[in-house]
C-alpha cells in the first residue's frame, strides 16, 4: 500500500495509508417554500453554478405543483402481465451482468482494481471550491462581541432518545445562504438565546444574504459575525432575544463507543430536523484534506447533504460537535463515516472569532514531525524531520529527536502531539519531552501562528552535528 505525506502549516505525517477522497456533508438546491414563511424570491432563470468534484455543494432542485393522483384500475390484469414483462427483463440483464462482462469492457473485478486515480486525492482543477469562496463572501457584518461558548460537563445523565431530540431540536435551524444564481442550504445550532448562531464557513461561503429558518417556522435575516476556513466554522448573528439554546458539552469526555445522535436538514429543510444515531467511532481523527489537517470527532451517526453545521449530541442531550464532513467514493460504498468539530476546539474559535471578527489561527510549532515506533533503541513518539528557522524551537530541536511526551502527557504518535497542541492557542507555550538517543530533554516551545512561518526555510540539522 502507498504511502503519503500530508503537510500541513509545517506538520507532516507519513501515514501508510491511502488516501481517500473526503468532502462535507454539502447543502443541496434550493427548496420549496417553508410552510407558514414567505420563501426568498430567486432569480427567473439562475446560471448553474459549477460543481467541485469533491466538494459538491450545491445543484438546482426543480419543484412543481402538486401532483394529481391517478386513478384507480377497475382491472389488474393489464398491469400484472406488464409487471411479469419487467421482472422478465430484469433477470436477464442481472444473468448478463452476473458473468462479470460489460459491453465493450473488461471484466468487472479487473476494471476495479486497475482504476487510475484510486490512491490520490480528487483535484479542483477548473472548479470553484468553497476555501476561494470565502474571500468573495458579502454577508453584512455584525457588531463585535464578548460572548463566549459554555462547555458543560456532563455530569453522567443519560437521556432518552426522544428526551435528547426534544432538548435539542428547537436548538438546530436551517441556513439559507444567498448566492449568485440560487442559494446554499446547510444547518446551524443556536448558541445563545440573543442570536448567536454557529454553522460552517462552508455553508456561508461566497454569500451575499444569509437567513436562518427556526424549528417553528419563523425566519429571520442574519449578519455574519465572522469565520474560519481552516477550521470550517463560521458565527451567524440574527435579531432576536428569545431564542432557544442548546447546552454545549465537553468533547473532551467522549470516549470510543459513547453514543451518539446528529440533528439537522439533510437534503435541505423538506427533511429538517431529521435526527440520526450511532456511536463515536474514533476521537480526535486527523483528516487531511484540500492540504489542510483537521482533528475531528468521527461517527457512524448518518450524516447527509444539508447536515453541514448541524448537531452531534451525547447521550446527556448536549451538542459536543459541528456536524461538516463525510468521507465518499466514486468506487467504493462508504457508510458511516461522518465526523464533526470538536467543542473543544470549536469554543477556541467561536469566542475569538465573536471577540475579534477572526480566528487568530491555529498554533505551530514550525516542525515536520512523523511517527516512530521503536526503532534504533529509540521510544515510540513523534520523531523530528525538520525545523522552521523562524521557529521558537530552532536550535533547541533537531532532526532525529523524538517527542515523548506534551504537557505532560504521552505522545506515541504524531496524533497526540497535534491534538494537545491544538488544545493551545498562539502564544501560549508546549512543554516538551524529548528523547535525543543519548538522553531525555525537557524543552518549552512557544506556539506562533501559522502564517508566520509559511515562508520561513526548513533546517534538517541533527543534534550531532557541529
Amino acid at each position: 500500500m502507498r504511502s503519503s505525506m500530508y503537510d500541513y502549516n509545517g506538520w507532516t505525517r507519513d501515514s501508510g495509508m491511502v488516501s481517500q477522497g473526503w468532502e462535507p456533508g454539502e447543502p443541496p438546491a434550493p427548496y420549496g417554500e417553508v410552510p407558514g414563511s414567505e420563501g426568498p424570491a430567486l432569480p427567473e432563470e439562475p446560471q448553474p453554478r459549477r460543481t467541485p468534484s469533491v466538494w459538491r455543494r450545491t445543484g438546482r432542485k426543480e419543484t412543481s405543483g402538486p401532483r394529481r393522483a391517478r386513478p384507480r384500475e377497475e382491472n389488474g390484469t393489464g398491469g400484472f402481465c406488464l409487471m411479469l414483462a419487467l421482472l422478465l427483463i430484469l433477470a436477464g440483464v442481472a444473468v448478463y451482468f452476473q458473468g462479470g462482462i460489460l459491453p465493450g469492457e473488461a471484466p468487472i473485478e479487473r476494471v476495479w482494481e486497475q482504476l487510475p486515480g484510486w490512491d490520490r486525492y480528487y483535484d479542483y482543477a477548473g472548479e470553484t471550491d468553497w476555501v476561494e469562496d470565502l474571500e468573495n463572501t458579502a454577508i453584512p457584518l455584525a457588531p463585535l462581541g464578548d460572548t463566549t461558548l459554555t462547555l458543560v460537563p456532563d455530569g453522567g445523565e443519560v437521556l432518552t432518545t426522544q428526551e435528547i431530540y426534544a432538548r435539542v431540536n428547537p436548538a438546530v435551524v436551517g441556513i439559507r445562504a444567498m448566492v449568485d444564481g440560487g442559494m446554499y442550504l446547510g444547518t446551524g445550532v443556536v448558541m445563545t438565546a440573543d442570536g448567536y448562531i454557529i454553522t460552517n464557513a462552508h455553508v456561508i461561503a461566497g454569500a451575499q444574504k444569509a437567513s436562518v429558518v427556526f424549528s417553528d417556522n419563523s425566519r429571520a435575516e442574519a449578519l455574519l459575525v465572522g469565520y474560519d476556513g481552516e477550521t470550517d466554522l463560521a458565527v451567524l448573528k440574527v435579531g432576536r432575544t428569545d431564542l432557544t439554546p442548546a447546552v454545549f458539552g465537553d468533547s473532551a469526555q467522549l470516549r470510543v463507543g459513547d453514543p451518539a445522535y446528529a440533528i439537522g436538514n439533510p437534503l435541505g429543510e423538506e427533511l429538517r430536523g431529521t435526527m440520526t444515531n450511532g456511536i463515536i467511532s474514533a476521537i480526535d481523527r486527523t483528516v487531511d484534506m484540500d492540504g489542510q489537517s483537521m482533528t475531528l470527532l468521527q461517527t457512524n451517526a448518518a450524516l447527509n447533504s444539508g447536515n453541514s453545521g448541524g448537531a452531534l449530541i451525547n447521550a446527556a442531550g448536549q451538542v459536543v460537535g459541528i456536524t461538516n464532513m463525510k468521507m465518499m467514493s466514486d468506487w467504493e460504498t462508504i457508510e458511516g463515516l461522518g465526523f464533526a468539530v470538536p467543542t473543544s476546539l470549536a469554543k477556541v474559535v467561536v469566542d475569538q472569532i465573536i471577540s475579534l471578527g477572526y480566528y487568530t489561527g491555529r498554533p505551530t510549532l514550525g516542525i515536520r514531525v512523523q511517527d516512530h515506533f521503536d526503532a534504533n533503541g529509540l521510544p515510540d513518539g513523534a520523531e523530528v524531520v525538520s525545523v522552521k528557522k523562524a521557529s521558537d524551537g530552532s536550535g533547541r530541536l533537531f532532526a532525529g529527536d523524538v517527542i515523548i511526551r506534551a504537557q505532560g502527557v504521552p505522545v506515541t504518535c504524531t496524533d497526540d502531539l497535534l491534538r494537545i497542541k491544538d488544545w493551545l492557542i498562539v502564544g501560549e507555550e508546549l512543554h516538551l519531552q524529548v528523547w535525543t538517543g543519548e538522553k531525555t530533554l525537557e524543552i518549552s516551545i512557544k506556539l506562533q501562528r501559522s502564517g508566520e512561518l509559511s515562508d520561513s526555510p526548513e533546517l534538517q540539522t541533527r543534534r550531532e552535528d557541529p
